[in-house]
């Protein structure tokens, strides 16, 4: 007599359960630490049901970041250290969820999934690599099997793979959660979110999935960041202190807007490998700007990412009246969020705790989503889009 294995009978069973208690993991391209979200989820698909349980960001170290950067975004690594890195961030991200179990009460028994986005270190779709022979690419490490057996807890982890490879560019996946936790019948809206990269989707209020799209606009904390640890040796601008004391100078703020990723068709994606310093230093070179005191870099670099996403809303939304609801780091950085409304004076800006969605906990609770779906869920179809159900499943024994 056969016997079904033990670890698919434990996932049958949850599956089969009313309400999942999953953890979701999200540690971003701004490198600031890891989201980790407790969830309880009742439903699957548009009938969701969620409450976010916990939630706490634990910073990385500096010590931490600097090793990742010497694998992150670099088209020539060191193979070693990018593979001893993937068994590392795997067993250090199990640690600090079984550390805020503990911190919660938490027994990981009553934990039926993980879903860990992982640590991207290289976004390399077609349209920036420019190499015909090849696919659309992004890769993640901090490997899955090492996470499951640490914590004991099934683990979902390398999400992307399963949109490239069903026709999708990786990215941005907040569009499967956005749908499930965002639509509202009646009102037009548009999820951001402002991490490193700004991402947006738009949701109407007919419910059309047709009309829904999901795209990457451009660069969202990345450059601030970059400039304020270049300029001031501080991680991020706090309160948007910097930028409030320079002026934007508009010189360099045009030659940031002259790149032909802002001219292509929606839905598109990028990340640090196209928006990173090189990218400032030649937008101030082109400009004659180079001698642009430190604070107009920080508030030229601050409009940049408001403007740039104003500009894709007005461009293809502006016939909507609409709703926008921030989520990310962008969200409490003052200085975008009011020229975001200035630019957009026709529009509603708030942020997520609107929905019910605190700021900084929607990319987790969205990873904690999609790992629901993977385990219960059935693929959704939402306009072009790829109807996936994505994750690769790394059981405890």
């Amino acid at each position: 007599m056969n016997h079904l294995n033990p670890n698919l009978q434990k996932l049958l069973t949850s599956a089969q359960k009313n309400e999942r208690i999953g953890v979701g993991l999200m540690s971003g391209t701004s490198l600031d630490g890891l989201d980790v979200a407790l969830c309880r989820f009742v439903g699957n698909g548009l009938n969701t049901r969620f409450e976010l349980l916990q939630f706490k960001t634990q910073p990385y170290t500096e010590a931490f970041k600097s090793e990742v950067r010497q694998v992150f975004s670099r088209k020539m690594v060191d193979l070693e250290k990018l593979c001893l890195l993937n068994v590392f961030i795997g067993n250090y991200h199990a640690e600090i969820v079984l550390e805020c179990l503990k911190e919660w009460n938490m027994n990981p028994e009553m934990v039926d999934y993980i879903a860990s986005h992982g640590q991207t270190v290289y976004h390399a779709p077609k349209s920036l690599h420019q190499q015909p022979q090849y696919p659309n690419a992004t890769l993640q490490i901090g490997d899955g099997d090492h996470i499951a057996v640490k914590t004991g807890i099934l683990t979902i982890s390398d999400f992307r793979q399963k949109h490239l490879a069903a026709g999708g560019q990786g990215a941005p996946l907040a569009l499967y959660g956005d749908v499930i936790m965002g639509s509202k019948h009646g009102e037009n809206r548009i999820l951001l979110n402002i991490g490193g990269i700004a991402n947006l989707t738009f949701l109407p209020a007919d419910g059309d999935t047709n009309k829904i799209s999901c795209t990457d606009v451009g660069p969202g904390n990345t450059l601030i960041d970059a400039a304020c640890k270049k300029h001031f040796n501080l991680p991020y601008d706090q309160d948007s202190q910097i930028a409030f004391a320079g002026m934007v100078n508009e010189p360099l703020l045009q030659a940031l807007l002259d790149c032909p990723f802002f001219n292509a068709l929606l839905p598109k994606t990028t990340g640090p490998e196209l928006f990173n310093w090189d990218y400032v230093e030649a937008a101030q070179q082109k400009s004659e700007t180079n001698n642009a005191s430190a604070q107009d870099v920080v508030a030229t670099l601050s409009a940049f990412t408001a403007d740039v996403i104003a500009r894709t809303i007005i461009q293809y939304y502006s016939q909507y009246q609409l709703k926008l609801f921030v989520s990310g780091g962008g969200a409490c950085n003052p200085f975008i969020m009011q020229r975001l409304q200035k630019t957009l004076p026709e529009v509603y800006v708030t942020n997520t705790n609107e929905l019910g969605i605190a700021p900084d906990a929607k990319e987790a609770i969205l990873f904690a989503l999609l790992g629901n779906e993977a385990i219960c869920g059935q693929p959704l179809q939402i306009s072009d889009n790829p109807a996936v159900l994505m994750g690769k499943f790394s059981f405890q024994v």
